[in-house]
């Protein structure tokens, strides 16, 4: 309702892995169809491609890392392994009709391995836009990318690759992800990830905190007259709920500051 036209609802992948995610089609099932609205999830294999494609998905995302370790930890395959099954994966879901995503993650720094090389993620981007994705989605997984740091990994992508490819999906763990966000966008990079609250992390990247928080990302880019199309109050409302279902605070800080006003006027108003 808040006028997002893409959002990302689950992911298919092995409830044995992951048995917080088993019920990846109950919740696609309850979404159900929003015209306007492209719904997508993660799909690590051929299985989870079969499963988002019987519960009625369109739009389908493939990941992988950028460092061996995490690759290893996170879909137990090498970067080599990944690249082949998302190949795989991309072109059976380019064969039914649908659009698909890539991710690409452990950008900036890694849990295990620490730097990663840059030369190393132009080389996976390379081969990932070679299988027919229509985006690769960026991913500050740990949340330890800095502005400087950020404009060289964008320079050395743009010499190969066109930055309408790209889009950037910044962890907050260290308070970065908007200073990041500013040069993605002053780059020429249009499209970013965020969550309602700050929502999200990485169960095999220990320590990451959550995504950059949409109501955040709006606000930052509605106060320099950047049209997003979005209703800020109503991502407000949306993180509320989330609040009551998950049983805490979120960290998304444009979230506290909105209920911090509506709870102070209710007060002054008693």
């Amino acid at each position: 309702a808040s006028g997002e036209k893409r959002i990302e609802i689950s992911s298919f992948v092995s409830p044995r892995w992951i048995p917080q995610l088993a019920d990846a089609e109950e919740v696609t099932r309850q979404v159900g169809r929003v015209p306007g609205v492209m719904f997508s999830a993660l799909v690590p294999n051929l299985k989870g491609l079969e499963r988002a494609r019987a519960a009625g998905l369109e739009e389908a995302a493939v990941f992988l890392s950028a460092t061996e370790s995490h690759s290893k930890k996170n879909i137990n395959k090498t970067i080599d392994e990944a690249l082949a099954t998302t190949a795989e994966v991309t072109a059976a879901a380019l064969k039914l009709g649908m659009r698909v995503r890539g991710y690409l993650s452990t950008v900036w720094g890694c849990p295990y391995e620490g730097e990663v090389s840059v030369e190393r993620v132009v080389d996976i981007c390379r081969r990932l836009a070679e299988t027919g994705v229509y985006q690769i989605s960026l991913g500050d997984t740990i949340g330890v990318g800095t502005p400087r740091q950020t404009e060289r990994i964008l320079e050395m992508l743009f010499q190969h690759l066109q930055p309408k490819l790209f889009a950037l999906h910044l962890h907050d763990t260290r308070g970065t992800a908007l200073a990041n966000t500013l040069v993605g966008l002053a780059a020429g990079i249009t499209t970013f990830d965020a969550s309602i609250g700050g929502l999200g992390g990485c169960p095999y990247a220990p320590g990451a905190a959550g995504n950059l928080a949409t109501e955040d990302l709006v606000f930052m880019l509605q106060g320099m007259g950047v049209e997003t199309g979005v209703d800020l109050q109503k991502l407000v409302e949306a993180g509320e709920l989330a609040q009551e279902l998950i049983g805490r605070k979120l960290s998304g800080k444009y979230l506290q500051a909105a209920l911090g006003e509506r709870e102070k006027k209710a007060r002054s108003k008693r």
